[in-house]
């Protein structure tokens, strides 16, 4: 074995958790989620990006079950919930965590939200302020349309679901994590079973509506309804990421009322995964009403 070799996995960042996985109906929708940390404590949603499921956040959960009722759900159409036969635009998936938190007794929380799992939580604090306690973006999303990235993603989607074997599923994770080292086969062993799911063709057609640019331009959040957000949000950016994402953030913190910052290098959609020792600290230090860790 390589001197200083450390294995990494889901179930690494995992072992020493108290969690529980689950399904529950959520407005027709059966949603798989996990939960950990204590039942009495503010509620902290985690929603993932394109195609994803809770997974991405294996590194979040632990440090943030201290503090947090925390949640990470497969949104509607994604991972290992139900697909339903209908498009996936934006307000389906606010909907559907709407759903998720009136079925789980949650009358507001706050929330992760990565790439889409980002736009669909801005889309939540602009139409259901009352819901929302604090907002976290990574790979901010919803304010602009690049039709290049739009191509791109059409592209690398549709040809891991025709054939999802190891080579094409590999490639999903090439814009979302910037460190060879952390395309770990753990996770494109989950992508690959979501991927091979008898639905999974009929719901990345649905998924994929959001990258043409008719159907984006619709769901986009403006500059205006940014202005009128009042709820305090912690924005990540990442540099090395898309160009599309940084513009994006650096948009909404001029925009929205109470933003905070945090700039992490060699990281691209997933900070949280790649960087969890700069990550967590400063989410819990914003989520906690806390300064920024030095």
């Amino acid at each position: 074995m390589t001197a200083g070799y450390e294995h990494r996995s889901i179930w690494g960042h995992l072992m020493k958790l108290a969690f529980s996985q689950g399904y529950v109906d959520a407005g027709g929708v059966r949603t798989r989620y996990i939960e950990a940390g204590p039942k009495d404590a503010p509620a902290l949603i985690m929603i993932h990006g394109t195609g994803s499921s809770w997974e991405g956040f294996c590194a979040t959960l632990e440090s943030h079950a201290e503090h947090f009722r925390c949640f990470a759900i497969d949104m509607a159409g994604n991972g290992f919930s139900a697909k339903p036969d209908e498009p996936y635009e934006i307000g389906f998936y606010v909907k559907h965590v709407i759903a998720f938190m009136d079925a789980m007794g949650l009358a507001k929380a706050s929330f992760i939200g990565v790439s889409l799992g980002a736009w669909v939580t801005s889309r939540l604090v602009v139409n259901h302020p009352e819901r929302v306690e604090k907002v976290t973006l990574l790979a901010a999303s919803g304010l602009i349309i690049n039709p290049a990235t739009l191509a791109r993603t059409k592209t690398v989607r549709n040809a891991a679901v025709d054939d999802p074997s190891w080579e094409n599923i590999k490639p999903v994770f090439n814009s979302i994590l910037y460190k060879e080292e952390d395309r770990i086969p753990d996770l494109i062993q989950v992508r690959q079973a979501i991927y091979r799911q008898p639905d999974a063709k009929m719901a990345m057609n649905h998924i994929l509506v959001l990258q043409n640019e008719d159907v984006r331009r619709r769901n986009l959040i403006t500059e205006e309804e940014w202005r009128g957000v009042t709820a305090p949000i912690f924005i990540v950016l990442a540099p090395d990421d898309n160009p599309d994402y940084t513009t994006t953030g650096e948009r909404i913190a001029e925009l929205a009322q109470d933003v905070r910052t945090m700039t992490i290098h060699h990281v691209k959609h997933w900070a949280h995964y790649e960087a969890p020792e700069q990550f967590n600290p400063a989410n819990l230090a914003f989520l906690l009403g806390q300064p920024m860790p030095a």
